[in-house]
């Protein structure tokens, strides 16, 4: 009896043994699987983060790229001047002083502003949009309005109610569009082959017109100078509010035929003496285009290649910066 006993004793002790074991070791695994979720969990979170930082970063370097190529505001653009409206066929010559105003015919956006002093200094516009006179108001002599502003200076014999922008590329013809120009130059010389070429191409962009004057009392301008892109290539139109004709005869540009051959030599002279560029002893017919014959015949070597002043009147059939090849 004494030995079952025994016996039963030894037995519920080793039951009672296994069964803490076991709690102990389901105990234990159970930690370390809390423990290895957690470790997931905080990996899963940084991981998380780290991207969420990633985006972020990415956000803010093409937000930096986005404002470094946005264009100027209206806020910046006229900072210092005050925009005023004039309406577009108004002939009075008198301009505000330091304001900037609308000069594009219709829906056209041609900003022109003057200094201090009231002088046209500077005339922008995104696109130059040519006339259309299908759809648009235009006389028989191809102009929106009949005259032109009557700026202090067109009184003389000489000089043309000049615009910056003419009638056929969506000019107005109010002051903030008009300054007293050479005839000459006005009808026949850069400034005609300018209009010319920039209809030729049907239109324009990047346009700025920086007009100078020989002191502040004036409003006839000394010197223009026009930046503006066709088909892709910027152009630099720089020349003096003078007769070319004088200009050239003065610079020796206007010997007989049997000189011409010499001709090339004075005329690149010139244009870096003082940044005038006629092309009327070239373009004999007068058409606004030079054809290679008559580019040999006052002179010039061929080939006339892009960054030459004289190729922007030439036909360069197959765009490849060359002509005469």
């Amino acid at each position: 009896m004494k030995k079952r006993i025994n016996y039963l004793i030894l037995l519920l002790t080793t039951i009672f043994v296994v069964g803490c074991t076991s709690v102990e070791d389901a105990s234990v695994t159970g930690k370390e699987t809390d423990s290895q979720e957690v470790t997931t969990s905080e990996t899963d979170s940084q991981e998380v983060t780290t991207n969420n930082t990633e985006k972020e970063q990415t956000t803010v370097s093409e937000k930096s790229d986005s404002e470094k190529t946005s264009t100027p505001s209206k806020d910046e653009l006229f900072k210092g001047y005050k925009l005023i409206k004039v309406d577009g066929g108004n002939l009075s010559g008198h301009r505000e002083p330091k304001v900037v105003v609308d000069i594009g015919y219709g829906n056209r956006k041609y900003w022109a502003f003057t200094n201090e002093y009231g002088q046209l200094i500077r005339v922008i516009a995104d696109e130059v949009v040519l006339q259309n006179d299908r759809t648009e108001p235009v006389t028989s002599s191809g102009r929106y309005y009949s005259d032109e502003a009557k700026v202090p200076g067109v009184e003389r014999a000489d000089l043309d109610e000049g615009h910056i922008i003419a009638d056929s590329l969506g000019g107005v013809s109010n002051a903030y569009n008009i300054t007293p120009q050479d005839s000459t130059l006005n009808r026949h010389g850069n400034q005609a082959y300018m209009e010319d070429a920039i209809r030729k191409a049907g239109g324009a962009t990047n346009f700025e017109a920086i007009i100078t004057y020989p002191n502040t009392k004036t409003q006839i301008p000394s010197h223009y100078k026009y930046t503006y892109t066709l088909r892709g290539h910027e152009i630099v139109d720089e020349f003096d509010n003078g007769n070319p004709d004088k200009i050239n005869k003065s610079l020796g540009l206007t010997e007989s035929k049997s000189t011409s051959s010499n001709k090339s030599t004075s005329t690149n002279k010139s244009n870096s003496s003082n940044g005038t560029k006629d092309v009327s002893s070239v373009d004999t017919d007068g058409n606004g285009q030079v054809t290679i014959k008559e580019a040999k015949a006052a002179g010039f070597k061929m080939p006339i290649t892009r960054d030459h002043w004289l190729y922007k009147y030439m036909d360069d059939r197959d765009n490849d910066g060359v002509v005469g090849e």
